[in-house]
């Protein structure tokens, strides 16, 4: 509820009270974040030029209440994951981040909420050397927009067009268990024994920052998991005229859903989304060099399939062309999965059907 002086807390008194760090003590060193020439408190933020050789990379996304989080979510782990799945956008691309903007809707002017929800956001701005330097408030529905900036080696990047026949696919850490805990929430199953000790993995995801950027020059394509992980796949395989084969239940998930059943074990795994996981694609060849990378990060990084077919993308115009983007889901047996269990974990979140 929000506070009696809130009536005399204006616009410039939230963002100079919440959002502007500039004598904080806990940000990082000027010469840290030299790049920014000019943050919060002018008509832009001036960014002084990448490195040599490199470009921009530039990402946004729009967090709506009951749409993308509950309205009882705790503000401190919200601004996190507002901020994580910007960066998750920066890691899929092999980004380095460089400064973010925020743009927010409030209800009203809640103080602790606010404080709450700040923290959050500016503890992983400082993990990444990340900082606010702009943005815009204003009064209506909950909706929290950010846009993160980052920079990296002009021919490095992890486009999801750059897959190639042959490529091992590859996914980092472990997914599901925030479809799960989702699905807990909504009643949708019955709570699952440990499932509170996995509830982070829905509110507070890690962007693999470091693993992008580990990744330039020894994989071709990346996306990150936002909307279920053979969704996602497909956009690379689409981008890039390929098709897939995908080992099932070779797909890495945590203790919570290796103990269910295979039944929600594939649905959460397969098609759940909001894990903020890499999925990228590589040569065989580089395998030893990837595993290292895993070992340094203590990050598990798991062969989940291969690229099967390119097309060409001028014979792919022709209607006789075989379709791209297709996968070929195997499960532990060896066998393949008819088409319309296929189709069921291949369709991923759409924000604009109903829940």
């Amino acid at each position: 509820m929000a506070s009696p002086k809130s009536q005399l807390f204006g616009e410039f008194d939230l963002i100079n009270t919440y959002f502007l760090r500039n004598s904080s003590p806990n940000t990082a060193s000027k010469q840290e974040r030299a790049h920014v020439l000019l943050g919060i408190g002018d008509d832009c933020a001036l960014l002084d030029s990448p490195p040599n050789d490199h470009i921009l990379a530039v990402t946004s996304d729009m967090l709506v209440e009951n749409r993308h989080f509950f309205s009882d979510t705790d503000p401190k782990l919200l601004g996190h994951k507002c901020l994580a799945v910007n960066l998750s956008d920066l890691a899929a691309m092999g980004a380095k981040p460089m400064a973010f903007t925020l743009s927010i809707a409030l209800t009203q002017i809640n103080h602790a909420w606010l404080a709450a929800f700040s923290e959050g956001l500016h503890a992983l701005s400082d993990r990444f050397n990340c900082p606010l330097i702009g943005g815009d408030t204003t009064s209506g529905p909950l909706t929290i927009s950010i846009t993160a900036i980052g920079h990296l080696p002009k021919n490095n990047a992890l486009k999801r067009s750059n897959a190639l026949a042959g490529d091992d696919i590859w996914l980092s850490g472990e997914v599901g268990d925030a479809r799960c805990i989702l699905g807990i929430a909504r009643g949708e199953w019955l709570p699952i024994p440990g499932s509170e000790n996995f509830t982070h993995r829905m509110h507070a995801p890690e962007p693999r920052v470091d693993l992008g950027i580990a990744l330039r020059g020894l994989a071709h394509a990346a996306i990150d998991i936002s909307d279920g992980l053979l969704g996602d796949l497909q956009h690379i395989l689409k981008a890039s005229h390929c098709n897939a084969s995908i080992q099932i239940d070779q797909v890495p998930v945590s203790t919570l859903l290796s103990n269910s059943s295979r039944e929600l074990r594939r649905l959460c795994s397969l098609k759940g989304g909001d894990d903020y996981e890499l999925c990228f694609t590589a040569p065989n060849a580089n395998a030893p060099q990837i595993e290292a990378i895993g070992r340094a990060l203590n990050l598990r990084l798991t062969k989940i399939g291969q690229i099967t077919e390119a097309i060409n993308k001028i014979e792919s115009q022709s209607p006789s062309t075989p379709q791209f983007g297709r996968m070929r889901l195997i499960d532990q047996d060896g066998n393949s999965l008819d088409d319309k269990q296929t189709q069921i974990y291949l369709k991923s979140f759409d924000h604009f059907e109903s829940s």
